[in-house]
């Protein structure tokens, strides 16, 4: 389940954006300003942070540029919500790297959009849509995964695992950041933990012939191909 950081300082907001939120399938977790939030995304960093831009003390818009100067949060997605308007105040949330820029009063209907949109270009496997590669079809609600329409049976770790690789397919993944990104950037094991479950997955996929869509590159890490080499009968 994808989450989200809402970062509000009025209560009866925080209130109405959770409830929309969890509605529409997201865990949801809190912060009344940049303060908190910062404390929030040392402990895990969510797959969308939602930003108000009057908070107390630090505004929405210092935070966000001061985020997108942490190596561990520049690629954070970040939508700003603010009451202001003015094309002014639209180019600075822009030019300080937020993904998008939602004016109140919103429908929450427009948020949920504009958060599927943003998840869709930033973090595709958090955006709960079914994902393709090649043979291989994976639908994240029913947390089904099949091969040319044969279902697999996979581990939760795997799962997680080859649903970040076909969010990005024919990319180069080293196993630092695979370990971030599937196990958490602030779960500690060793690397080879990853080789483990790339056997693993390796294994779940060799009887359908697609085994070889997960490939090691010498050097650098995993990636899977978007075709697949050979398919058993």
């Amino acid at each position: 389940m994808p989450t989200i950081l809402v970062v509000e300082d009025e209560p009866a907001i925080r209130e109405l954006l959770k409830v929309n939120l969890v509605d529409a399938g997201y865990r949801v977790d809190e912060a009344e300003d940049a303060e908190a939030a910062q404390a929030a995304l040392k402990m895990a960093l969510p797959d969308l942070l939602l930003l108000d831009w009057m908070l107390p003390g630090q505004s929405g818009l210092a935070f966000a540029r001061r985020l997108r100067t942490d190596p561990r949060t520049r690629d954070l997605p970040i939508i700003m919500v603010t009451a202001r308007s003015d094309e002014a105040d639209k180019v600075a949330g822009l030019e300080a790297w937020v993904d998008d820029y939602v004016t109140k009063p919103f429908s929450p209907r427009e948020l949920k959009a504009r958060i599927k949109a943003v998840l869709r270009r930033r973090a595709p496997e958090a955006a709960q849509e079914t994902l393709e590669a090649g043979v291989l079809k994976l639908d994240p609600g029913a947390h089904r995964v099949t091969v040319a329409g044969r279902q697999v049976t996979l581990g939760p770790t795997e799962f997680r695992l080859l649903r970040f690789l076909m969010a990005r397919p024919d990319r180069v993944h080293s196993r630092a950041t695979l370990l971030d990104m599937v196990w958490g950037d602030h779960v500690y094991i060793e690397e080879r933990t990853v080789d483990v479950h790339i056997r693993r997955l390796r294994a779940a996929l060799e009887p359908f012939g697609a085994d070889a869509m997960i490939e090691t590159v010498r050097g650098s890490g995993y990636r899977l191909v978007s075709m697949a080499r050979t398919l058993s009968p």
